[in-house]
């Protein structure tokens, strides 16, 4: 891997770091009572701020764990749906949010800026989990199963007609005709060094800037299908709308792409203070396989509910609380 690539964090001028933020406030709350959860750790008293970025998954992850913990007795108060990793990364290391659910691709490239690809999932987990403990104080409780790679899609049809099946293939169609090899990208992922970037650089391509249509995360999956206005694009690899838009993820042949898996990250103080919150969310990390997360994403992308009705359904449907 190369080089990470540093995004810029919104500066802190005369007032909170969460201002400058965009947050979901208008989320409904859901009620929540003892489950199993309740009998893995008692939080009665605790006090605890828990964070999330802005897209889908992150929106109900943090859903989940603050009903998780509120089953346990800890008061929550959200702050879900912050604007970009850096932004949200800073909120956890400067105290104004206890814990959020991070990556491990994202923690070792981004945040710990290592350049060297760790192919084996465990020990990436392992490597970003000892070092950002010692050199920043940051906890990572076990990650899920689930892994929400950055990975490249195009409509089945297309694929078929392009006879694309890999990101070798597609760097050679980018070679040889740029045209149909339009992409649609996020901003984030145009900046990120295992993205974009580092991806051309791995695959041996350049795809001319005319071909390139950075779109917000949301709408990429619907501009692939139309295939306007672009043919391929950005996905995740846990985005239960592949399946709404039956779309083919070309396979990565190379290994480019890190393992994302979720992990809880936790400021080392409060989980010092708390270790009973790792009691209580591990069985949420184990339940939440790629399948989970296809499922749960897709009922806030595709049937249009709300992420605190979603992680309650869950909840509820694995026992990990009660009505």
């Amino acid at each position: 891997m190369h080089q990470s690539f540093k995004l810029g964090v919104a500066a802190v001028l005369g007032g909170s770091l969460l201002s400058s933020c965009s947050l979901d406030q208008s989320a409904p709350t859901k009620e929540v009572e003892a489950g199993s959860l309740a009998e893995e750790g008692d939080l009665a008293g605790v006090a605890l701020n828990v964070g999330g970025k802005e897209f889908t998954e992150q929106l109900i992850l943090c859903e989940i764990t603050a009903q998780a913990l509120e089953s346990a007795g800890a008061e929550v108060e959200r702050t879900c749906g912050l604007n970009g990793t850096n932004p949200t990364r800073t909120a956890l290391t400067s105290g104004q949010i206890d814990l959020y659910w991070e990556y491990t691709g994202t923690g070792w490239i981004t945040h710990l800026g290592q350049t060297e690809a760790i192919d084996d999932p465990q020990e990436l987990f392992e490597q970003v989990a000892a070092e950002d403990e010692q050199k920043n104080g940051i906890s990572w409780l076990e990650p899920s199963p689930a892994n929400n790679t950055y990975a490249v899609a195009v409509a089945k049809e297309k694929a078929a007609e392009l006879g694309v099946e890999t990101l070798s293939d597609y760097a050679e169609l980018a070679g040889s005709d740029p045209e149909q090899a339009g992409f649609c990208g996020a901003a984030e992922f145009f900046s990120r060094d295992d993205g974009w970037p580092g991806l051309q650089e791995a695959y041996g391509f350049e795809l001319p800037s005319d071909s390139v249509s950075e779109l917000a995360a949301g709408p990429i999956y619907q501009a692939i299908d139309k295939a306007d206005p672009c043919t391929f694009g950005e996905v995740f690899a846990t985005d239960g709308r592949i399946v709404k838009f039956d779309l083919q993820v070309l396979e990565d042949d190379q290994q480019f792409f890190a393992a994302y898996n979720p992990a809880v990250s936790v400021r080392s103080d409060v989980l010092e203070e708390n270790p009973q919150i790792a009691d209580v969310l591990a069985p949420v990390s184990e339940a939440l396989t790629d399948e989970a997360l296809q499922a749960l994403n897709a009922e806030l992308d595709v049937e249009g509910g709300d992420e605190a009705t979603i992680a309650n359904d869950w909840l509820l449907a694995e026992g990990f609380i009660s009505e």
